[in-house]
């Protein structure tokens, strides 16, 4: 009998989660939006650009601390609209002074403001930097295997491919690389990016990545509450079709009932 998904639990540096699944704030109408679907997302990280989010500073708008608490979520700042790595630090920096000394960061320095696609070099330099100063940094990467390892060995406590540009919707794009990423990598592989549908974030789980991180997908969708529910599904249901090892491919037919044994 194999042990329950409540035994398969998410391990990222010191942090033990029970979700797959991870989520981001931006782009939903309000923050009570954001908290809906947060919860039927069933996430446990809940990623947030501190440059455009208020948690806080400004005591006269509504506080992401007042629809996420902290005591619930685990909030992950990220470095969203940074295209250099000195710009990434600063806003790490910043956020560790927001959240009380806060060192859990989500990396992303970007190098193209069309795309999204990150700027693999100054993504590798703020890395560097972060993790001397002792954050614990989770980032977002391209799907080359090289850097992805190349960030592992800095010290960051997860890699974070992208499948498609950030937004696209467009899926999982480049299994061929995630796979490569995964079966060489000792920390947790993230799909961050690309992600358009739940088929999208089972295909992600099956390969093994060990979680997907979306929002555009949730927020985007015509019904984001019932989304963030699909979702749920269907990165658990990936899960476990990976841990129960699917049947091997073939060309020709293999029947249910074979005829070897039959009685009479």
């Amino acid at each position: 009998m194999s042990a329950p998904a409540s035994d398969d639990p998410l391990l990222i540096g010191a942090r033990r989660f029970h979700s797959r699944l991870l989520t981001g704030t931006g782009k939903f109408k309000d923050l009570e939006e954001t908290r809906l679907a947060s919860a039927a997302a069933g996430s446990e990280i809940v990623t947030f650009a501190v440059r455009r989010m208020n948690l806080g500073q400004d005591p006269t708008q509504p506080s992401l601390l007042d629809a996420l608490p902290p005591e619930r979520y685990t909030l992950l700042p990220n470095t969203a609209g940074c295209y250099d790595a000195a710009a990434a630090v600063r806003t790490c920096q910043l956020a560790r002074e927001l959240l009380d000394g806060h060192t859990l960061v989500k990396l992303e320095v970007l190098g193209d403001a069309r795309t999204l696609y990150p700027n693999v070099s100054e993504t590798l330099d703020a890395a560097e930097q972060l993790v001397r100063e002792g954050f614990e940094v989770m980032v977002y990467t391209s799907d080359d295997p090289i850097i992805a390892k190349r960030l592992e060995e800095i010290g960051c406590i997860a890699v974070m491919p992208l499948a498609a540009p950030i937004g696209s919707g467009l899926g999982i794009q480049n299994r061929y690389t995630l796979l490569e990423i995964i079966e060489n990598s000792k920390v947790p592989v993230i799909v961050d990016a690309g992600v358009g549908t739940a088929s999208d974030a089972t295909i992600a789980m099956e390969l093994g990545c060990d979680g997907v991180l979306m929002n555009t997908a949730i927020a985007g969708a015509r019904d984001p509450i019932l989304m963030a529910r699909a979702m749920r599904a269907a990165v658990q249901a990936g899960r476990d079709a990976f841990r129960a090892g699917r049947i091997p491919r073939k060309r020709c037919a293999s029947a249910s009932s074979p005829e070897e044994g039959l009685l009479g």
